[in-house]
Order: structure tokens, then sequence, then C-alpha cells
């Protein structure tokens, strides 16, 4: 009996419906949906991670016995039920119209190593994950004909726990698939789907779960099987953890095992999408397939390949690509190069940045961009970044030759919009506003919106916000054991009333954390200004290997505890996830973002704080250098820029002119402004920069306009369309 089947039999009949809404990630980006499984039980959900499977395998029956008589929750359920059944069975969609050639029998197969879906499926890191969660959801609302592949890791990725030395503890946790919205694939007699891959001379067995978001199939590859070496077992264990052997097993199984995998679930992808170089192994399975088919060589279906592959790359550095040693490359790959008909030169000349180097390592970017038809960036800086970077496999021609592109990122609207902006929207920009994010003209009608009312909702959210910091810091030091009075003092932390700017990601060098800090008396003036004060809010974990980026987060620790005009106005949220996520860009006035210039490919963060009217101030880097607009007195009209264009090759110096040009904005421009109010304490030159960074940055830094970007110029390039024409699939 498949998983959905067994939770029906659990349900009464009238919320039977939930079983097959539960097991779809369809119902994870309205408020609608969510609350419907929320408001069965608000503390089980919270216990079981907004995971609507685990909440109703251990409701109180009592509880749902209630529910099913109650003529308002039937309605409710219903409702949605029906909307639901609309939109898997809608065949008009905006794909459907604009590609046809692009089909359900050969769809896009899109391939990552990590996906942000929800916090209930803890199989993401960060911004890479995030993206492709979004990515996924948007083809879905388009009408894409669109799967994906990926790892399903026992342990995700780890959790962080801060001690009371402000010294970041790495931990794992293990995912109980069975309670997860997942269905193990099995054949007709019941038995799990799988395939082999041959690992060192190993044959590891690799099953396959599903999870469901909306139309689009997420394949999770799982090698955690009784059949396989212990060893093998781990493979799927950490998302990025462990050492190089750790991390090109799992490629092998993500780009080999994935293109298996799909064959043996029964799908032949008209075109693969590697997202990243992490997938790009499977460039070699679909030679190795189509040399089986066909009966010619390697280099005979090499163009045939290329056509059918894709590939988006996301690193501005060349140390942050995959690369691996000729030694590494000969212990996985010496029986698999012969399957192909290559030699061992031949075969690592498919990974060689240099051809005359024997011993040059395998860099899996350069065996993407070798194999694939188009390559692009993430947004105009990275792509001009990247052409630079790969002009060496292209010596031929000039650097702004270099076949490698652009499509700037977005996010999926839908799943970051607060449910109070949203009602705001529905009421002054129509009820269908979510359906076409990526039209100016719909934006423009924020403008209507009257200043109170974006305010007054705007506040509500800095408080949700509040309330959820103040509760996972109490939390946090109750384990860790602390004296009543640091844990009493948290109820005084930060106040919605104050100027509150957030600070969320991977805690790495080149993202400066540390920049407020580089003049503590310049910082301690602006933050601890008793008439117009800031507060500051910290999230994100530290790679485990990476001892610099632990060190910035005990400095902001120490920092924050030991100047006591600091202790309630700045705090770091510990265990960061897409849960904090969505609280911290829905709550913030300001977002602030320093990575060192060139180093952010994109970044999408800061877009979805743009849909909560949320503000960015930001170096001039991935994304926000096309989103940034500046009036004739070259102050931002709908944000600030930090230290403008100014970069230098000396790190210490580039670090002096940003902090100093953060400074310098916040202490002339951003504090002035936030604190500058009516009568009524309405700060209306805020607010019309709240709607600016809403209106300009809306339209384009989306991912239904990204994914129709992806269409026209990637899957079926040569199409025509719109942002006019852009229209997803939201049913009411």
């Amino acid at each position: 009996m498949k998983a959905v089947e067994k939770l029906k039999a659990k349900l009464p009949i009238t919320l039977k419906p939930l079983a097959e809404i539960a097991y779809n990630y369809w119902w994870s980006w309205t408020p609608e949906r969510i609350s419907l499984f929320r408001n069965i039980d608000p503390e089980t959900w919270q216990k079981c991670n907004h995971n609507p499977v685990a909440l109703l395998r251990f409701a109180d029956q009592v509880r749902l016995s209630q529910l099913a008589n109650d003529p308002i929750y039937i309605k409710r359920v219903t409702s949605v039920f029906k909307q639901f059944q609309r939109y898997m069975s809608e065949a008009d969609t905006w794909a459907s119209r604009v590609a046809p050639q692009i089909s359900p029998t050969s769809p896009v197969a899109y391939f990552c190593a990590e996906f942000g879906i929800h916090e209930s499926l803890p199989i993401y890191s960060g911004g890479l994950g995030i993206l492709a969660g979004d990515h996924l959801k948007s083809a879905s609302d388009l009408g894409v004909p669109l799967v994906a592949v990926g790892l399903m890791y026992r342990q995700g990725y780890f959790r962080q726990r801060i001690n009371r030395h402000g010294w970041q503890e790495d931990y794992y946790v293990d995912n109980n698939f069975e309670l997860m919205p997942l269905e193990l694939m099995v054949n007709s007699q019941g038995h799990p789907i799988t395939v082999e891959v041959e690992i060192r001379q190993r044959l590891v067995k690799i099953q396959i779960w599903r999870a469901q978001v909306g139309r689009v199939n997420l394949y999770l590859l799982d090698t955690d099987r009784e059949d396989n070496d212990l060893v093998d077992r781990w493979l799927t264990g950490h998302l990025y953890g462990g050492n190089a052997e750790t991390r090109i097993a799992q490629e092998f199984i993500l780009g080999i095992g994935g293109f298996q995998a799909l064959k043996a679930v029964g799908i032949e992808p008209a075109i693969c999408h590697l997202n990243e170089g992490h997938a790009a192994f499977c460039t070699l399975e679909a030679a190795r397939q189509e040399m089986l088919k066909t009966g010619k060589s390697f280099y005979e279906v090499e163009a045939t390949v290329r056509d059918r592959c894709v590939f988006t790359t996301h690193t501005p550095v060349p140390a942050g690509h995959d690369v691996f040693s000729r030694d590494l490359i000969e212990s996985y790959f010496s029986r698999y190069w012969t399957k192909l008909g290559l030699s061992e030169d031949q075969f690592m000349a498919l990974g060689a940045r240099r051809l005359d180097d024997p011993w040059e390592p395998f860099g899996m970017t350069v065996l993407a961009l070798r194999m694939c038809r188009t390559a692009n960036g993430v947004s105009a800086l990275h792509g001009e970044v990247s052409r630079k970077m790969w002009h060496i496999l292209y010596p031929q021609g000039s650097v702004d030759q270099v076949p490698i592109g652009h499509i700037t990122n977005g996010v999926h609207a839908r799943t970051w919009t607060a449910p109070l902006l949203d009602d705001l929207y529905t009421e002054y920009l129509g009820q269908d506003w979510s359906s076409k994010i990526a039209d100016p003209q719909m934006w423009a009608n924020v403008e209507q919106i009257p200043d109170q009312e974006l305010w007054w909702r705007h506040l509500m959210l800095k408080d949700y916000l509040i309330a959820h910091t103040r509760a996972k810091l109490k939390q946090a030091r109750k384990e860790r054991g602390e004296d009543q009075f640091w844990i009493e003092a948290i109820d005084r932390m930060l106040d919605p009333n104050v100027l509150t700017i957030g600070f969320a990601r991977r805690f790495s060098t080149y993202k400066r954390g540390y920049l407020l800090l580089r003049d503590i008396e310049r910082s301690l003036a602006i933050l601890g200004n008793p008439d117009r004060p800031v507060q500051l809010i910290f999230a994100g974990k530290a790679h485990p290997a990476d001892e610099e980026g632990k060190r910035i987060l005990q400095r902001l620790f120490d920092w924050s505890r030991n100047h006591e005009q600091l202790r309630d106005r700045v705090v770091i949220i510990p265990d960061y996830d897409m849960y904090t996520a969505r609280k911290l860009v829905q709550g913030v006035d300001v977002w602030l973002n320093t990575p060192r210039r060139p180093l952010e490919a994109s970044g999408t963060s800061g877009q979805k704080v743009c849909f909560n009217g949320g503000i960015n101030c930001s170096v001039l880097d991935g994304w926000w250098c096309e989103g940034y607009q500046a009036g004739p007195d070259g102050k931002g009209i709908n944000g600030w820029a930090i230290g403008e264009d100014a970069h230098t090759t000396d790190q210490e110096l580039q670090d002096k002119i940003d902090s100093e040009a953060l400074y310098k904005l916040l202490e002339e421009e951003i504090v002035p402004l936030y604190y500058d109010r009516d009568a009524n304490g309405i700060p209306h030159g805020w607010i019309q920069m709240m709607k600016a960074s809403i209106k300009t940055n809306g339209p384009l830094f989306n991912t239904d306009r990204m994914i129709a970007d992806y269409v026209a110029k990637v899957y079926a390039p040569g199409i025509a369309t719109n942002v006019e024409s852009i229209r997803a699939s939201v049913l009411a």
C-alpha cells in the first residue's frame, strides 16, 4: 500500500483529502493551505518541524474527530482539495502555450546536489538549494514539464549549536523518511526500484524516493540499504560532509546514478539541466547510453549529448569549483572510461583546463562546459566574471566571445511573501496579483497602498520576527544551561520600534559578517544611540571545516555580550533554516549584504526582502548591480549601495573603504530617514523607499521571470515571450 493510502486509512472520511494534499509540497506556498494543517494542533505542528505527514500521523484522534465534524473546517478542506485537483489537472498553462515542444513525455531533467523546498525536507544548506527549490515551484506554476534529481541525505546538512563561548558546535539528526512527504518508488511487485553503480569495484544499489512539488516530481537517490556495504550506506549520509572521496562518490551517484534512475522510472529527458557542476557526470552516462543505443563511438555521440545538456554555474572563483586529482578519478573511473571507449588520457582531457599538463586535476565545471550546448551565470556581473575565468578553455576568441551568458536568479514570491503582505497586495494589486508577478504594470499599483496600511503590517511582521527570535534564543540558552539572569534577559531583547537590520547567510570570510565591527567605537555610537537606536539580527552557519568562519561568528557573539549597551540590540539566531529565513526576510527593515566584490554570484535573500517591503543595503555585487537604482543626486531610490563600484585587490583596504561607506550611510541616510516621522509616527520618506523597493525589484527578481528566461533562452531557444504574458497557475 502506498504511503498516501496508509495515511488516508487513518483519517476520518471528511478529512481524507488532507492526505493527498500533505504528500505534495504544493501546500507549502500559500498561507491558507499551511494553516489547514497548523490549525489541527499548533504545538505538534511546531514539534514536527511543520511536516504535515508527521502531524497527521501523530494527531490526537479526538481532535481529528472533532474537526471531521466541524462543517466550517470540512468546507475549508473541500475547497483547498478542489484547488489542488484543478491545479494538478490544468492543461492550459503558460508553458503549454509558448513552448509546446517541451512535453511531459520528454521533460527537462534538473540535476542539483541540494533542494530547499521546505524546512520539513532538510536536504539543503543555503542559497544553491533554496534557488533550486524555487526553480521547481515556478516551473510547476508555469506548467513547464520538468522533473528533478537530487540526493536523499540521511542526516542532511549539519545542525548548529552556539556554546557559552560563542563557538559553533556541529551535530546531526537522522531524517525519518517514512514520516516525511516522500514516496519510495516501487515496481509492480511492490519492491523498491533500484539502480546499480560501481564505486571502487563495489556495486552500490540506489533506491529512489519521490517528493512531489506541485506538478514537478523530485527524485531523490538513497544508498542507505541493508544490501549495501556499511561505507556505501553512508554515501548519501551528509550534505557537503566528508572529504574529496565522499564528494566524488556523491557526484558519481548524482550524475551517473541519477541519469540511470530516470530511465528506471520510465523517464527519457529531452534536456538535462545541470545546476552547478556537481551533476556533470550525468553527461558521461548520457553518452554511454547513447552509445549503447546507436553503436557509435563516444566522439560520434558527443554532439548529440551536448545538444541535450545545459549548464548553470553559480561559483565566481576558481577555488570554489569541484576538482579531483588524477589518482582519485582513476580509482573511480578506470572501469567506466573503458565503457566509453576512451583511454585514461582521453577521459582526463574532458575535465582538464590545460591539456599540456599531465597532472592537471579533473574539473567538474570544465566537464560541464565541454559537454553542454549552453552555459550561464546567475547575474549579469557573474556572467562577465565567468567569461574571464573560463577564457582559458576558449583561447581562439576574445573574453567577450566566451560562450557563457547569464540568467539572473529570482525567488518564488508565493513562498516568501508574508501572509499580511499577500492580503495587502490582493486588496490593492488585484485578486490575481500572484499569478502575474513578472508584470511591472501590476507592481506600479503599489503606489496606491496607503502609507499607514503598509506600515502597520510591516510592524506586525517585525513583532513576529522578534517573538520568533526571542523563542529561539531562550531555547538555546536553556539548552546551554545558562544562568536565569541571561534567560530572563531574552524578554528585554529587541524592540519593534527600533530600526532593525538583518544579516543572514553562510559565515565565511568573503561575506564579511565582521564589517560593522572594524571601528568598534563608531559602531557602538550608531547602534547604542539612545534617541535613534539600531538593532542587528544575525543568523547563519559556518561550514564545519571553516575555522575562520567560526571565529567570525564567535567575534560577533563576544561583541554582543561584552558591551552592555548592545546586549538587547545585537543577537545571533542559532541553527538557521528556511523557517527562520522566512521570518527574517519578512520582518527586517534593512537587509545587509557585505560580500567582497565580485564574489557573490547572485544572492537571493535580498530579493525575498523586497517582496515584503524590506530595503536592501548592499555592496554592488550579484543581483544588486541590476536591482539598485539611484536618483539624479546619486542617492539610492530603492535601497543603498555600499562603496559604490570602488574595489581593490588589497582586501584590508577594501574592508576599510566599505566599512567607512557603511557607517556613513547609516549615520547620514538610513537612520535619519527611518526616524523622520509625522505626528502619527508614520515615516513617509521611509515608506516611499519601501514602495520603490517592492515595485522596482518585484517584477524582475522572481522565479516566474527566471523560468520564462530559461524556457526562451535555454530549454526552447528562439521562442517568443514577454513579461506581460507570463502567467502562473494560481487557482483560487
